[in-house]
């Protein structure tokens, strides 16, 4: 799935990613090392398990970040079902937007991935929020929602047993946009 996400935003033009993760995650570790993916660029989450980003984590490897970057992406390790399109769509919005932190927005919801421009990630490193969902509360920079039409974007899968739901589920869908005169990947 790491590899996936990878190349899910690579293809989309990242021009630089950082992985957040669980200490001692093995089976992780082990995908990063057949990956290459570089240890400069892995932070540690050392709250895991609360459902939320903590920003210490992210705070403590800013400072590594490159400078030329106008926008940073914080998006899930749990929704690598997300469609290409949603996702070229956000991040379209977002450079029309540019000064506002972009959010897609689903079933009356704000959802991830959060797009967050220069002024929010600087003012980010002197917030005393514990938390990115505190954090976007709070913060001065404008929030934008991005309306978006992938279900997708409702749920994670956080196990092999979502990702089996996921797939009938997402066939199922397809098979009744089709029946009903839906494009597809409508929800």
């Amino acid at each position: 799935m790491v590899g996936h996400l990878l190349a899910q935003w690579q293809a989309l033009g990242a021009a630089q990613m950082a992985l957040v993760c669980r200490r001692a995650d093995r089976p992780l570790a082990a995908e990063w090392r057949r990956l290459g993916f570089p240890p400069r660029h892995r932070i540690v989450n050392p709250e895991t398990g609360t459902g939320h980003v903590q920003l210490d984590c992210l705070r403590g490897r800013m400072e590594r970040v490159g400078g030329g970057l106008t926008a940073w992406v914080i998006a899930l390790g749990d929704q690598p079902h997300l469609r290409m399109a949603t996702l070229r769509a956000l991040l379209a919005f977002s450079k029309k937007t540019s000064a506002a932190v972009c959010q897609p927005a689903f079933g009356g919801h704000r959802r991830h991935p959060v797009i967050l421009p220069r002024d929010a990630f600087l003012e980010l490193r002197r917030s005393g929020a514990r938390t990115l969902k505190e954090f976007l509360r709070q913060t001065a920079v404008p929030l934008l929602e991005c309306p978006a039409k992938d279900c997708g974007l409702s749920f994670d899968l956080d196990f092999p047993e979502d990702y089996e739901r996921w797939t009938p589920a997402k066939n199922r869908m397809r098979n009744e946009n089709k029946m009903a005169g839906k494009p597809p990947g409508s929800c």
